[in-house]
């Protein structure tokens, strides 16, 4: 799947997030901006897309989103905890209402117990409220990574249309 697969999606998105006069923010790990390069690939979004933090290392999910190192310590960086501290991150770093956070294992290593390849958690929200669901993906990396751009596409469709 390439990202121009993704374009109808965007484009809901963009005409819904520009309809409540909003912006968005993205904090991506396993999708390395993926989601962000997916918002931006049609004109015009810099009207509703603010920007995208890829914080692939955990240094980096500290250091541009404010994650505890703690917090990732005590649940690793794939976790709906870690998930939800980098959605609020990104809202409180960025002029934004909505934001949407992943971190997962796209493989091919990487498992840990309980946690196998393909295993994403998934958060978005607003400054009210904050919601996460985990993702179990199956294929290659790149299906993973696709299907995760997907699922958070969809969510931030859902949350700005609902």
């Amino acid at each position: 799947m390439e990202l121009s697969a993704f374009e109808p999606a965007v484009l809901a998105l963009g005409d819904a997030l520009r309809g409540r006069g909003w912006r968005m923010a993205a904090a991506e790990s396993c999708t390395g901006g993926l989601i962000a390069a997916s918002c931006t690939m049609v004109a015009g979004s810099s009207d509703w897309f603010e920007r995208g933090f890829v914080t692939y290392s955990n240094a980096a999910k500290t250091e541009l989103l404010g994650v505890l190192p703690s917090l990732i310590a005590a649940h690793g960086a794939v976790s709906e905890e870690v998930a939800l501290a980098m959605a609020g991150g990104a809202l409180t770093r960025a002029p934004v209402q909505l934001a949407v956070a992943v971190t997962g294992i796209a493989g091919p290593g990487g498992a840990a117990p309980g946690k196998p390849v393909g295993t994403v958690w998934l958060a978005w929200g607003r400054p009210a409220g904050l919601q996460a669901e985990r993702l179990q993906l199956g294929g290659d990396r790149a299906a993973v990574r696709m299907a995760t751009v997907q699922a958070a596409l969809r969510r931030l469709l859902e949350s700005v249309s609902g």
